[in-house]
């Protein structure tokens, strides 16, 4: 029996693992053996059937004050995971990204000669250049799926296999093609992250009130990935309107995203993976993200600088403006509204802004096969190089 650890600690890395899981079981299946696969994730994972150890649903924090307030609840998950490891002693242990956590993961695997894989590698690139070295010795093997990483680590041993980004089969894999876009349909994506939420939705709110005054045919929708988070949206909504009559009526769902990205015509969204996501379903988006200034005094001090001068994904991989950003205090209304404007349906940017995420699509995708696949099948080769 193989057995197989993958570790995820965010609402990304547990779709990523699922699907993981789900092709390591049909590769060990064709070739007449049988696996286990164990770790840390989320509801995706658990509902893959992988013997999860560690729920991650809430540990996925932002910013270096937020990861300070959970540190106690890090160092007890961090250590009953490692006590694990050493009993069990895997045949690999696959990291999906998260990197505050799992690079000491994989430094105390390397000590105990327990192989490490790294899929969705770490953004080392922006914020620890000094500590790809490190990565490269600790790790057995690297799987990137961004096809830029591959030249972040020609200067050390390790030599990365882009597989693609899994994104691309589960967006197309889920694609309706009864689902037509809505044109009036304007999707806000406020985050997954009770302190994200807290800092964009108030914000995202006001700018709504002027969108919806400038352009009375749209109609606005909030798609959140959990009942909790759905439950604090619709609060801080009723809040806010008891402040301001003019904020439109705005359908709160949740598990849905995937079809709203599909469904709306344009969207406003926090910083991250939801970003890549929606480039490749093709919804064109306005972004922004806060942390605390803490955060921001801390990131200077550290000399962490914007990856390519961008903070969005989409926007990084391809080099050049796809979705405008604001960051910090230039996440304000003044910005966010034109900004929108420019990509509704017959605005100024909107067929340049189409036919880049088209661009990025075509970047991410596996050369062969499904992103999964070729992960499934790089960490399940014999040799370990």
């Amino acid at each position: 029996m193989k057995n197989i650890w993958i570790l995820s600690g965010e609402a990304s890395g547990d779709m990523y693992g699922a699907k993981l899981a789900e092709e390591l079981r049909l590769i060990a299946a064709g070739r007449g053996e049988t696996i286990r696969i164990a770790g840390m994730g989320g509801p995706k994972m658990i509902a893959a059937g992988i013997d999860i150890r560690v729920d991650s649903t809430e540990l996925g924090v932002i910013g270096f004050v937020e990861i300070l307030k959970h540190i106690f609840t890090f160092i007890n998950i961090f250590f009953k995971l490692v006590k694990q490891a050493k009993t069990e002693r895997p045949d690999r242990v696959v990291l999906i990204d998260y990197p505050g956590f799992n690079l000491l993961f994989a430094w105390v695997m390397y000590r105990n000669k327990i192989p490490v894989i790294w899929y969705v590698c770490p953004h080392l690139w922006v914020w620890g250049k000094w500590r790809l070295p490190v990565l490269a010795k600790i790790c057995t093997k690297m799987l990137v799926i961004f096809p830029f990483e591959v030249e972040v680590f020609e200067k050390t041993p390790l030599k990365p296999d882009f597989v693609g980004h899994p994104l691309v089969d589960i967006v197309e894999g889920r694609r309706d093609p009864a689902i037509t876009r809505d044109p009036n349909a304007f999707l806000l994506l406020p985050g997954s992250r009770v302190m994200e939420i807290e800092r964009l939705l108030p914000v995202m709110l006001e700018s709504v009130c002027q969108i919806s005054e400038k352009h009375p045919q749209l109609h606005f929708f909030l798609s959140t990935p959990r009942q909790k988070v759905a439950d604090l949206c619709c609060k801080m909504i009723e809040d806010f309107r008891k402040r301001n009559n003019a904020l439109p009526e705005i359908s709160v769902s949740t598990g849905d995203t995937g079809v709203w990205q599909q469904k709306a015509g344009t969207g406003l969204a926090a910083s991250g993976t939801v970003t890549v996501e929606s480039a490749i379903a093709g919804l064109p988006l306005v972004v922004g993200y806060r942390v605390s200034w803490l955060s921001i005094i801390i990131a200077l001090l550290l000399q962490v600088k914007l990856f390519r001068g961008f903070f969005t994904m989409t926007n990084i991989i391809a080099d050049k403006v796809v979705f405008e950003e604001f960051l910090q205090h230039r996440f304000k209304t003044e910005n966010i509204v034109p900004a929108v404007e420019r990509i509704l349906p017959g605005g100024e940017r909107r067929q340049e802004v189409e036919a880049d995420m088209l661009e990025v699509r075509n970047m991410l995708a596996a050369q062969s096969g499904s992103a999964a696949r070729q992960a499934a099948l790089a960490i399940t080769c014999n040799e370990e190089a």
